[in-house]
C-alpha cells in the first residue's frame, strides 16, 4: 500500500515486471487469463513461472465470463482473488455460481456497464469488491481509455459497504487527477505503465509510485 492508496499492476507476463511492482509497493499483481487479450498469459505458463513471481503479494486471476469448469481450474492454481469481467445484464445465476465457487470475499466483479446503463444491484450480495473500467463496445476492459471519474465517485458513494477499484487508462500522467475526481482508494493500472502490451516500463512504474506518494 502507498500512503493509504492500494494499487494493482495488471497484465503481467514477466517475472521482472512483477518483482519491480512488488518492490515499488504494489498491493496486487494481476494476470490476464483471457485468450483474446493482448496481455494473455496461459494458465500453464503462469504455473510454470510461479517461482519467478514475488512471494507474499496477492495475485489476481483476470477472467471473462468463465465456465464453472474453467474457474475451478484457475482456482486450483492458488490465486488469492478472481477478477471477473462480464456483461452487466448477465444472468445473476451465473454470477452466483462464481461467488459460490470462490467466495464473495475473493471475487472481484467488473460489470461491462455502457454509458447510461444501470448498475446490476443484484450482484452486490455476491462479491465484496467491484472494479469499474472504461466501457468500450469491442471488449472487456484493457482499452487504455480513461473513464468517468465523477461517475465512479457517485457509484462508490451509493454503495459504501463495498470496495471499489478504479481502472481505465491510469498512469503517472493522470493518476493524481483521477484520485482527486474519483475519490478512489484502490486503483488498477495496466497499459498506462507499459512500453508494449504485456511489457511494463520501469520508468513509468517508478513514476506512478512516486505520484501516489505525492498524492498523500
Amino acid at each position: 500500500m502507498t500512503v493509504g492508496i492500494q494499487w494493482k499492476v495488471c497484465g503481467l507476463r514477466r517475472g521482472e515486471d512483477a518483482r519491480l511492482a512488488a518492490e515499488l509497493g504494489a498491493d496486487f499483481l494481476g494476470f490476464i487469463l483471457y485468450e483474446k487479450s493482448p496481455r494473455y498469459l496461459a494458465l500453464a505458463d503462469y504455473v510454470a513461472g510461479a517461482a519467478g513471481w514475488p512471494a507474499g503479494l496477492r495475485r489476481v486471476a483476470v477472467l471473462v465470463e468463465p465456465t464453472v469448469a474453467r474457474l475451478t481450474e484457475v482456482a486450483a492454481a492458488g490465486f488469492a482473488y478472481f477478477q471477473i469481467h462480464a456483461r452487466h445484464d448477465l444472468e445473476v445465476t451465473r454470477v452466483a455460481e462464481w461467488s459460490s465457487l470462490v467466495g464473495p470475499d475473493r471475487l472481484w466483479l467488473a460489470p461491462k456497464l455502457p454509458p447510461g446503463g444501470i448498475f446490476p444491484e443484484g450482484w452486490l450480495p455476491l462479491a465484496e469488491t467491484f472494479l469499474v473500467d472504461t466501457y468500450h463496445a469491442e471488449g472487456f476492459g484493457g482499452s487504455g481509455r480513461t473513464g468517468d471519474w465523477g461517475g465512479f465517485a457517485r457509484l462508490a458513494g451509493s454503495f459504501p459497504g463495498k470496495r471499489w477499484i478504479l481502472a481505465g487508462g491510469l498512469g503517472p500522467d493522470n493518476v493524481r487527477d483521477a484520485l482527486i475526481q474519483s475519490g478512489a482508494a484502490c486503483i488498477d493500472v495496466n497499459s498506462g505503465v507499459e512500453s508494449a502490451p504485456g511489457v511494463k516500463s520501469v520508468e513509468r512504474l517508478r513514476a506512478l509510485a512516486a505520484r501516489l506518494i505525492e498524492a498523500r
